[in-house]
């Protein structure tokens, strides 16, 4: 895994650094949500080392798909991935690319794991709890984790806040047996 951070990293920079300057973090975000999506496809994935394709094939099967979001920047980028034989690092650089873009716009991205549903009033008021105690704007992903048996668990980077009735009765548990 690491690996693939490290030849992320410079494309996700680089689409950054161009992306910046052009003041279009969202539709460059967009594009990789879809590049991501795509290289994480096994059949578009089989499709692009299949070596019996070339590039240019490649490239415009890419290009097809991504008509409406494609500009000459977004087909020089998908080239280079592909003379590159980067089309798998995709999810990485475009992972890479929504950290920048956060920090850049002051937010921090979350993880909300609750035992059940959380309605859009709850998960605001999570979202303006967690924005009060670090201070920057958060954008938060909920998924449901029955195992949780209660409550929620808050991840923000390392930082975790167990809130559930699972992690209370681990803490109980290595009370009473310390």
């Amino acid at each position: 895994m690491a690996e693939l951070i490290t030849v992320a990293r410079p494309y996700a920079e680089a689409v950054f650094k161009l992306a910046s300057e052009t003041n279009s973090l969202l539709a460059w975000s967009e594009v990789l949500a879809v590049l991501s999506a795509l290289a994480q496809e096994p059949t578009v994935a089989e499709y692009v080392a299949n070596p019996k394709y070339s590039s240019e094939q490649v490239k415009q099967l890419l290009d097809d798909v991504l008509v409406k979001m494609a500009n000459p920047q977004v087909s020089n980028f998908v080239s280079a991935i592909l003379e590159n034989r980067r089309f798998a690092v995709l999810p990485q650089v475009a992972l890479l690319f929504e950290e920048m873009r956060a920090k850049a716009e002051g937010s921090v991205n979350a993880c909300i794991e609750s035992a059940f549903e959380l309605n859009g009033a709850q998960i605001d008021e999570l979202k303006a709890l967690l924005t009060a105690r670090i201070g920057k704007r958060v954008d938060a992903t909920v998924s449901v984790d029955p195992d949780l048996i209660g409550g929620v668990r808050m991840t923000i980077g390392d930082d975790v806040i167990d809130a559930s009735v699972r992690g209370k009765l681990a803490a109980l548990s290595v009370r009473l047996t310390s």
